[in-house]
């Protein structure tokens, strides 16, 4: 057995039948759990594979969002830009290696709950420390302190968002289907919630009438489903977005992830939305490796915006990824990428497998049965 797996059974032990949220924590974040042992995205002796780890283009378009939302917020210096659930950083190194115009400017501030993933951090990146991030500081003609400006970039570490309200942007790749959620059914009408139990050696499900609170949350992200339908409620989400709004005095919040309506979730079944990884393949069921595997869930659709709404994040644009990817001149930079390809094949050098690899690269970031059909949300506040 795991040491994850060692408590949850030694919590259910005290406390009797837990919610699917919180076997979710400790299966992903807590004590030998799945992200606190270094595992997650990447190649080789990895999980599974997000839109960073394909290649360095998807930094280089996200190099120039960024750019765009500083242009549009009057050139702010410093321009704040939080990564929630940065993983090891690879996206932060692509974009900084883009050389967007708004580096001087910009304080790249990673958050990243698992301390063996935010070590593995500073193997790309120059990390300093948080307030270093926010100054240095100089004092204006009423003696306030002011930043220096000009002092991008600058890349700092925590292992939650700040607590302060900042200006800038936070964004959020394939993060919310990691974060915790329960798991209700329909029974006659009514929700009940399924909760992990222990029998024997085994994790097993116990369903029990849901309480009122939860009942509610389901309602939203699918109102009367039919008997035997089962929705993930991303109890956790509703928090996280609390924190972001709690973080964002004005700015915007980009989400990029698996989304689905309430309707989709109803068709698709738990054996559609909930999801296990392991060694870039699926895993097995969720009760049965706890701590060994990545566990997800699409991300319900309406619940989230409606979640967003609640704390003041307006839903400014939709889309899916291959689309948003498009529109900030992916075809553009695959393109050029063939036909630099083209003229040095018969070479054969690095330099024409750079280019190469950025023409699979584009395929990949794009593709409508995978990455590409994840969907782009943007909130503003």
């Amino acid at each position: 057995m795991t040491a994850a797996r060692d408590e949850i059974v030694e919590r259910i032990g005290r406390e009797g039948p837990i919610g699917f949220d919180v076997f979710v924590e400790l299966a992903l974040y807590g004590p030998g759990g799945f992200f606190t042992r270094a595992r997650g995205a990447g190649r080789a002796g990895r999980d599974f594979v997000t839109s960073p780890e394909v290649g360095t283009l998807f930094g280089a378009l996200i190099a120039r969002a960024l750019d765009g939302w500083w242009r549009d917020a009057g050139e702010p210096d410093p321009y704040l830009v939080i990564e929630a659930g940065a993983g090891r950083g690879r996206l932060a190194t692509d974009v900084l290696a883009s050389a967007p115009d708004c580096a001087s400017a910009l304080r790249y501030v990673l958050v990243e709950r698992s301390s063996g993933l935010r070590a593995v951090q500073r193997d790309l990146l120059t990390v300093e420390p948080f307030e270093d991030a926010l100054g240095p500081m100089v004092r204006d003609e009423e003696d306030a302190p002011v930043p220096v400006t000009g002092m991008g970039p600058i890349v700092t570490a925590l292992d939650d968002l700040p607590a302060v309200p900042l200006t800038g942007v936070v964004l959020a790749n394939e993060l919310l289907d990691n974060l915790p959620f329960r798991v209700v059914e329909r029974r006659g009408g009514e929700w009940w919630e399924v909760r992990v139990a222990v029998d024997g050696e085994e994790l097993v499900e116990s369903v029990v009438p849901a309480a009122s609170d939860l009942a509610a949350e389901a309602d939203v992200v699918a109102a009367d489903p039919p008997d035997g339908a089962r929705l993930p409620v991303p109890t956790a989400l509703a928090g996280w977005l609390r924190a972001c709004a709690a973080a964002l005095r004005r700015g915007r919040l980009v989400v990029v992830d698996y989304l689905a309506t309430g309707a989709e979730l109803v068709e698709r079944g738990d054996a559609g939305w909930l999801r296990t990884y392991r060694d870039h393949g699926r895993g097995v069921a969720p009760l049965v490796a706890a701590g060994e595997q990545d566990i997800t869930s699409d991300v319900p659709r309406e619940y989230l915006v409606h979640a967003a709404e609640r704390v003041g994040l307006h839903l400014e644009q939709e889309l899916t990824q291959a689309a948003w990817l498009r529109g900030l001149g992916l075809d553009d930079l695959v393109a050029e990428a063939r036909r630099e390809w083209d003229a040095r094949a018969h070479v054969g050098d690095l330099e024409a497998v750079r280019h190469r690899s950025r023409v699979s690269e584009g395929a990949a970031l794009t593709d409508p049965a995978g990455l590409g059909a994840h969907r782009v949300l943007v909130f503003t506040r």
